[in-house]
């Protein structure tokens, strides 16, 4: 990781998104102690875990900390989820399993699963770790964002900067960890990487602030953002309209 980018970063951070949350990151390795080894006191939700990371405590998962077959499947540690989730994500089986009902029929959730992408962790650890926690070992894949409607205005506009393509945040249906880790993972070699909006998820919304989207983003993508904040919309009267409501 590069500290001089790190703290240029955390500088424009501060002069144009005031003292709104700042971001965390991720990023594979199979080297040991990077962070914190998830443990039995981890939630097994990743999205719940991740609450300490964005209070400055990193964290490590490995395909044997994460307790939510889900979440195994979305950080690339397992090909499959838990049997019966077709049911699982409509309407249940009687007696037997609860149904979310997110889908309205466990034939939509099959052909769902058929399309959905797949990848297989490239290591055994996933370390997240808050932006301000970066040292010069890191090596920061994805960057996450926890905003408001505000902060998430300036965000969503600043990714679009310098690509004018219809597509280029994206919004696809997913779980909580699906949104903040795999989409934006497969997106990290594109030559044009999208960004993507999630935590729509109704079984996460409980961990994250009631008022706060995701908004995730691979490190190429991220690194162009910061090289264009100086000479975007952020500089105008428009932007300091706004950026008096950010807290």
């Amino acid at each position: 990781m590069d500290i001089k980018f790190k703290d240029r970063f955390l500088t424009l951070w501060a002069k144009y998104f005031n003292h709104a949350e700042i971001p965390f990151v991720f990023y594979y390795t199979n080297d040991e102690g990077r962070a914190q080894l998830a443990g039995a006191s981890t939630p097994r939700c990743v999205i719940a875990a991740l609450v300490g990371v964005r209070q400055g405590n990193p964290l490590a998962c490995s395909a044997q900390t994460v307790g939510c077959p889900g979440g195994r499947r979305y950080l690339g540690f397992a090909e499959n989820i838990a049997p019966n989730f077709e049911y699982f994500l409509s309407y249940g089986i009687p007696d037997k399993l609860r149904g979310e009902r997110y889908v309205k029929t466990p034939e939509m959730v099959r052909q769902m699963q058929k399309e959905a992408p797949q990848f297989k962790a490239p290591a055994r650890y996933i370390v997240f770790k808050r932006w301000d926690r970066l040292v010069a070992a890191d090596n920061p894949e994805v960057v996450v964002f926890l905003a408001q409607p505000d902060v998430l205005s300036g965000l969503f506009t600043l990714s679009r900067f310098d690509n004018i393509a219809r597509d280029a945040v994206a919004t696809p249906f997913g779980s909580g960890c699906s949104s903040v880790v795999q989409y934006p993972y497969l997106e990290k070699d594109s030559p044009n990487p999208r960004a993507f909006i999630g935590l729509f998820d109704p079984s996460a919304r409980p961990y994250v602030p009631k008022d706060a989207l995701s908004f995730a983003v691979p490190f190429q993508k991220f690194a162009r953002m910061v090289d264009n904040m100086e000479e975007s919309f952020l500089i105008t009267e428009t932007w300091q309209k706004i950026q008096e409501r950010i807290p």
